[in-house]
């Protein structure tokens, strides 16, 4: 099988001759608004053979990215399956991207790159189900332990570029992933300050959803209301730390944690307290008594805020989670949240093990009917 590199992309040095890989694979994928994550793995999914990180933005099209790797990759003797974990609202096997310029038909994927049963996952799906099969070293507890992998529904939640959230429904014997849209419902304001903060947010954009305030990217402007609207003090210091950095919402984050900035403190604790209410929200809407997964680069980051606090918060002998208490804040079902295990996925990996598991399941189907 030969592929068609299709462009869209500045060019790289091309490889004069494909090695080959003397195994037949499953493609795994797991698109985010920053890099596109490929590999091939062996059919079970649980071994990766070759993979490559490419910058999402880099590239026209999702075919652009995904031939680029299979034009770069050691030839397999055969794909038998292909699966996309990808963010955005799938429907009938099509989606348009949310945090990309793209739009993806896997049916036009398949055509175009001589691919069969591709098929595009929500990209909690499989985030989730990458963290099924993790041990609990790749897992750290936020509270009561880690989730159950039998006997109930769980859910995952991810901050990110974006914020994404899924639920899988125990059937009696499997769990059933349920693809989500969720972190684009109506965001509610828990107390007078968020309610300023919806207010600022609504003049701006009109509909404010929990995407505009609790996902990764959106901590740096919660940091700015703290600053311009709240008038927290902030020392010119800190203020050009922000303003320069090539992320300022990793610098917020930074000096949130250091303790160098009041308005950073307050802005984190802000974020991790409506981040713990929507991951609340989504427990209670998918009766995830098994457990919820936090996931994300951000929460591995931001773990120990997540269950402990800010360090500064601490020494001055306020150690509650914001997170966690904002997650199991639900009135009449507060003992009902109280039980339910929270715990952040290490693995950084986690969704493309997922789709990989997806395809294996999709390639053992095809070669049992043949």
């Amino acid at each position: 099988m030969t592929f068609r590199k299709i462009t869209g992309r500045p060019s790289r040095s091309k490889v004069p001759l494909r090695s080959k890989l003397d195994a037949e694979v499953v493609i795994a994928g797991d698109v985010g608004g920053t890099n596109a994550r490929f590999a091939f793995f062996d059919l079970e999914g649980k071994h990766a053979l070759h993979q490559e990180v490419l910058p999402s933005r880099s590239f026209a099209s999702f075919e652009a990215a995904l031939g680029t790797f299979l034009a770069n990759a050691p030839q397999p003797r055969r794909i038998r399956a292909t699966s996309i974990g990808i963010a955005g609202p799938i429907v009938d096997q099509r989606v348009k991207t949310t945090n990309l310029p793209w739009r993806i038909d896997a049916h036009a994927v398949s055509r175009d790159l001589d691919l069969r049963n591709v098929t595009l996952l929500n990209d909690l799906v499989a985030v989730g189900l990458g963290a099924l099969s993790l041990p609990p070293r790749k897992l750290t507890s936020l509270h009561k332990g880690f989730p159950k992998r039998h006997g109930g529904n769980l859910a995952a939640i991810a901050a990110g570029t974006g914020l994404g959230e899924a639920a899988f429904i125990w059937d009696g014997q499997t769990h059933v992933p349920c693809p989500s849209e969720g972190s684009h419902v109506d965001f509610a304001p828990r107390t007078p300050i968020e309610q300023e903060l919806f207010d600022l947010l609504a003049a701006e954009f009109g509909h404010v959803s929990y995407e505009r305030v609790a996902s990764g990217s959106t901590i740096s402007v919660i940091y700015e209301f703290f600053v311009r609207e709240q008038r927290v003090r902030e020392s010119k210091r800190a203020a050009s730390f922000v303003g320069q950095a090539p992320d300022p919402n990793a610098a917020v984050v930074e000096l949130a944690v250091n303790g160098t900035s009041e308005a950073a403190m307050r802005a984190v604790e802000m974020w991790a307290s409506v981040y713990g209410a929507e991951a609340g929200n989504l427990a209670l809407k998918s009766l995830a008594t098994a457990g919820v997964y936090v996931c994300g680069g951000v929460s591995v980051h931001l773990a120990g805020v997540l269950a402990h606090g800010l360090p500064a918060r601490r020494r001055g002998g306020a150690s509650a989670s914001r997170f966690v208490e904002a997650f199991v804040d639900k009135g009449r079902m507060r003992p009902l949240l109280e039980k339910i295990p929270i715990c952040v996925v290490l693995e950084p990996l986690a969704g493309l093990r997922g789709a990989a598991a997806h395809a294996a399941r999709i390639a053992a189907a095809t070669i049992r009917t043949r």
